[in-house]
């Protein structure tokens, strides 16, 4: 990859990064961990990025909110936020973006591809999450499953919009 192309793609990687930041501020907190826009773009990130820059862009995302610029969901930021209620959501967008950008990748960035990787990512997320929340509350699996269910539901109109999305802004991105 040439200088320029790197150069695009690390603005590419920053400017997803910052789209993250924007969909934590729209939070909805329903508990201890609120319903965010931010996994749309580690989503779209994995997809037009691709497994390498999406993983640098939520890389630089989950460092800036860690060193305490206030970028997590509600203009938090800071290490506590990594080892608490939502840390192991935040923490699972890391591979999560790696998978989503490598199946999208292999599957020629087909909607049909795109869609299932976003789903495996989303498994990915919640699994972290989830064991994160079971072993910092204390609480049964089964609680914490069914409080996800508003997520779920969130999440699942998240991936049927990040797939349209990402077919316009593919090929921009491309193209250059």
């Amino acid at each position: 990859m040439d200088s320029s192309k790197q150069l695009l793609m690390t603005i590419y990687a920053s400017l997803m990064a910052a789209l993250m930041a924007v969909g934590a501020i729209f939070a909805i907190p329903i508990g201890p961990v609120p319903i965010v826009l931010q996994n749309l773009f580690v989503f779209l990130a994995g997809l037009l990025l691709g497994s390498r820059w999406g993983l640098a862009s939520v890389s630089v995302y989950i460092l800036a909110g860690a060193m305490g610029l206030p970028i997590f969901a509600q203009g938090m930021g800071g290490v506590g936020r990594l080892v608490g209620p939502t840390g192991g959501f935040l923490i699972g967008y890391i591979p999560a973006v790696y998978i989503i950008g490598r199946i999208s990748e292999n599957g020629d960035h087909k909607a049909m591809w795109d869609a299932v990787a976003m789903i495996i990512g989303t498994v990915v997320i919640y699994a972290c999450g989830v064991t994160w929340l079971k072993i910092l509350l204390g609480t049964t699996l089964v609680k914490i499953l069914i409080s996800m269910v508003p997520f779920l539901i969130v999440d699942a109109i998240k991936i049927i919009a990040a797939v349209p999305i990402a077919k316009i802004v593919r090929p921009i991105i491309q193209k250059y």
